[in-house]
């Protein structure tokens, strides 16, 4: 990328986010709470691509300075301090405009989101249960590592251990954008606790990640809305079984169902079935965005397509294999134990690059 065309580009940025500065100090953008929330985004969006130009325009001025001043000066000492910054600048320079072309890469607008995550048992019978509850429990393990928080919505404990189903928050910065490549389908090979022939098994668990909706993001009407309450039928005590405490929202436009039953007061879980709610029906939208993307990106292909085999954990080779980016660790109890942390970056890379080709950065 020439330096002229960065240059050109980053100005534009520039201007642009001294506009963006000058309208949330603006009175009629402080009294418009959706509009200012919308820029408020832009402009820490804009940040560090800023940053970044002021950096690299600095750069781009010393080493004319310093070219300049090497064919001018006859100063030995001084060529030689010229020629040293000059060998500097040659070598930070283009590392500078490798970091801007991914600044300038256009950032998916869910990815600063909270996520809704589901995990539900697939094929395999109690044995996909439990695997369920291991996976509930990886992601429980690296969400801690990340000083997020988990917020439980529903669950369905399995008969033999693990969940039949689970649904819950992940509330944190830009969790959405970490956590949307574990969506898809999850395999397991072991021999199962309940064999006693000792062969391997393969079962399966699906993961659904959804980035959480705002309230200005959907706007659901009252009328639209049928609400059930029942008794709680999971763990937490007398007042949980015994109080028409569990809310179940049926969505009548849509036919969408959803549950929560986690906190002993109907009103938390009506409040946290409503966030659940606008979640799901804003991801009915969101999912064309997905499918399309889907298509051109191989490494979102779970997102698009949540049926689709991603990754395989194979306990008797210790190995995790991802199946989108060809990638097989053999550190499996370190994996169970929530260190997903690599997997992760080496799927955000292989996106990138395909990202950078597709923007023809």
């Amino acid at each position: 990328m020439a330096n002229n065309l960065i240059l050109d580009r980053l100005t534009g940025i520039k201007k642009r986010f001294v506009e963006v500065g000058e309208l949330l100090a603006s009175p009629d953008v402080m009294s418009d709470m959706k509009r200012y929330i919308k820029l408020n985004k832009e402009y820490k969006e804009l940040k560090p691509v800023v940053e970044a130009y002021e950096k690299y325009k600095s750069s781009i001025d010393n080493l004319e300075s310093a070219k300049e001043l090497l064919s001018s000066e006859k100063d030995e000492e001084m060529r030689e301090m010229a020629k040293d910054e000059i060998d500097m600048l040659l070598q930070s320079i283009p590392e500078m405009e490798e970091e801007i072309r991914y600044l300038l890469l256009p950032a998916d607008p869910e990815d600063e989101k909270n996520a809704v995550m589901e995990i539900r048992a697939g094929t395999g019978g109690d044995e996909a249960s439990i695997f369920a509850g291991d996976l509930f429990r990886m992601y429980s393990k690296y969400i801690e590592e990340q000083g997020w928080k988990i917020d439980l919505n529903y669950y369905t404990e399995g008969t033999a251990g693990g969940y039949k189903e689970i649904v819950f928050n992940v509330i944190g910065d830009g969790v959405y954008g970490i956590l949307k490549y574990e969506s898809g389908v999850h395999r397991v090979q072991r021999v199962p606790q309940t064999e006693t022939q000792g062969r391997v098994h393969t079962s399966a668990a699906t993961v659904a990640v959804l980035p959480e909706a705002g309230e200005f993001d959907i706007e659901i009407r009252n009328e639209d809305i049928r609400k059930d309450t029942y008794c709680s039928s999971g763990p937490g005590g007398q007042s949980v079984n015994t109080t028409y405490s569990a809310i179940r929202l049926t969505h009548i436009p849509t036919g969408v169902v959803v549950t929560c039953q986690d906190e002993k007061s109907q009103i938390k879980n009506l409040e946290k079935a409503m966030r659940e709610l606008r979640t799901r029906l804003y991801n009915l939208e969101y999912q064309k965005y997905l499918d399309e993307i889907s298509k051109k990106r191989k490494t979102m292909v779970s997102t698009g397509d949540r049926s689709a085999k991603i990754r395989t954990y194979n306990y008797p080779q210790g190995r995790v294999t991802d199946h989108r980016i060809n990638t097989t660790l053999y550190n499996l109890p370190s994996i169970l134990d929530g260190n997903i942390q690599e997997l992760i970056e080496k799927l955000q890379m292989a996106e990138n690059a395909e990202r950078l080709k597709a923007h023809d950065l």
